[in-house]
């Protein structure tokens, strides 16, 4: 987290973001790749990956065979929790996308996400990064199968990161996002997915020692 608020003093965002985009927008907006695949297509995945998970509860598969039920359940609890986290915040946040801001062909001034009262004037709700939550959101699944102390948490953790920075980079380059919306969406998506497990486990061994 420290370092991620560092990041926010240091002007990178703008850094990063202006090899993508120029005074006239950014070219890979509407770029077939990038909108259709790596934006439409990421997303549907990430459904069909969520509904596999939830298919898994009832008909444990793959790693989730060594879980049981209510530990399942853990699993689908902490990753709902990692994504309405963002999905919450984003809903409420006045800051808008690069390709809205002035510097990039838009009408909003630059107005960091810290100003969370201050409204740019552009379509807000661009912070953090939602798209990428297709894929850090599945860091919820690591807490899950690391209390079995199963190697299969590591590679799902090696792969919802990898996931998450992958969309997060897609979108900075189509002027959706900075780059400090994908990390503060990790940053959450670790944080609140921990938390919500253990949570569920605290409320599991409280309902097992009353019962």
């Amino acid at each position: 987290m420290l370092i991620f608020l560092a990041w926010d003093s240091t002007g990178w965002d703008m850094a990063l973001a202006e090899p993508w985009g120029n005074s006239t927008g950014f070219a890979l907006r509407n770029n077939w790749w990038m909108s259709t695949v790596m934006h439409n297509g990421a997303r549907n995945l990430g459904w069909l990956i969520f509904l596999a998970l939830l298919i898994g509860v009832w008909k444990p598969w793959g790693a989730f065979k060594h879980l049981a039920k209510a530990d399942r359940w853990g699993v689908l609890f902490s990753f709902a929790g990692a994504l309405l986290s963002v999905s919450l915040i984003k809903a409420f946040s006045h800051t808008s996308c690069p390709w809205d801001l002035q510097t990039f062909g838009g009408t909003a001034p630059y107005v960091s996400h810290w100003n969370v009262w201050l409204d740019d004037g552009g379509g807000g709700h661009c912070f953090p990064a939602g798209h990428a939550s297709t894929g850090f959101a599945f860091i919820a699944v690591y807490f899950g199968l690391r209390q079995a102390g199963l190697l299969a948490a590591r590679k799902y953790l090696l792969m919802a990161v990898l996931a998450g920075f992958v969309l997060g980079l897609s979108q900075q380059m189509r002027g959706a996002h900075f780059m400090s919306h994908t990390l503060w969406t990790a940053w959450l998506c670790w944080t609140v997915g921990g938390i919500s497990h253990h949570l569920y486990q605290t409320m599991q061994r409280l309902i097992i020692s009353k019962s």
